[in-house]
């Protein structure tokens, strides 16, 4: 762990600097969510259904709209990110609203040396597992926080998505589907708001579907479904067309844009 320490530094850094740039942004909606928006989208709320009177670990929960979104739909929540500034905020918006989440600032593969207990249900979403370097440990503390017979949940954006660069005006493939080395980017913006002058600087890696599966697999859970999607719930990638569902699709629809995982600890 300890040579990816300086990744994970960067990182952090990044994540605190997006933090208010993300809270202030239209994709973040803040005022909407205050005012009892849900943050969630279709995919994860049909994949969990009913949380009332549930445990749930979100894992790289950011400043904790999705948490506290399960928070109000009835699941006892608890958060974790990265940022301590993002932990900050979270807990501000946890007060501010009257909900009894909690959240906690660590790895997320220190995840288990930081939260106690074993949790209903784990769940991540959307541009998380891009972080990690190595699935394997991130496998092994999913199994671990969750009780025998609980539901892990995962919706991510597509390991194809991935191999594109995009920080010119059209997309190039640049990166392997596999990749092991590490991938740098650095640029002006960010994701939910490209015209912030805030400089983001990042450190990822690319996993493919089947180390995300053998990895969850290899850790004692048992794979319900892996779906894949044309369709992704943001409009975070260039030149995306809205369809009438309110997702974004590509203009030729040659690759999935999204996947989800749901699996059981058996």
């Amino acid at each position: 762990m300890s040579n990816n320490s300086e990744y994970f530094n960067a990182n952090k850094a990044t994540w605190n600097d997006k933090v208010k740039v993300h809270a202030e942004s239209d994709m973040y909606a803040m005022e909407a969510f205050k005012k009892g928006k849900t943050s969630l989208m279709r995919y994860e709320l049909e994949a969990l259904g009913d949380v009332t009177g549930k445990s749930l670990l979100h894992l790289q929960c950011h400043f904790g709209q999705d948490t506290l979104s399960w928070s109000r739909l009835g699941a006892k929540c608890t958060g974790v990110d990265l940022s301590d500034e993002g932990v900050k905020l979270a807990q501000k918006l946890n007060s501010e609203l009257n909900l009894d989440a909690q959240f906690v600032c660590c790895n997320v593969l220190d995840t288990a040396k930081h939260v106690e207990g074993v949790f209903d249900v784990v769940f991540t979403s959307y541009g998380v597992i891009g972080w990690l370097p190595d699935l394997k440990p991130w496998g092994k503390m999913v199994a671990e926080k969750l009780k025998k017979g609980g539901t892990f949940y995962m919706v991510e954006f597509h390991p194809i998505v991935w191999m594109f660069d995009y920080l010119d005006s059209k997309s190039v493939i640049k990166y392997g589907y596999m990749q092991d080395e590490v991938i740098y980017e650095e640029y002006e913006g960010t994701y939910a708001n490209q015209d912030s002058k805030m400089v983001t600087k990042e450190y990822g890696w690319n996993h493919g579907l089947s180390e995300v599966i053998n990895t969850l697999t290899e850790a004692g859970l048992k794979i319900e479904y892996l779906n894949e999607y044309n369709e992704s719930p943001y409009n975070v990638l260039p030149e995306l067309v809205e369809t009438k569902s309110g997702n974004y699709v590509t203009k030729e629809k040659l690759y999935p844009l999204i996947f989800e995982i749901k699996a059981t600890k058996l």
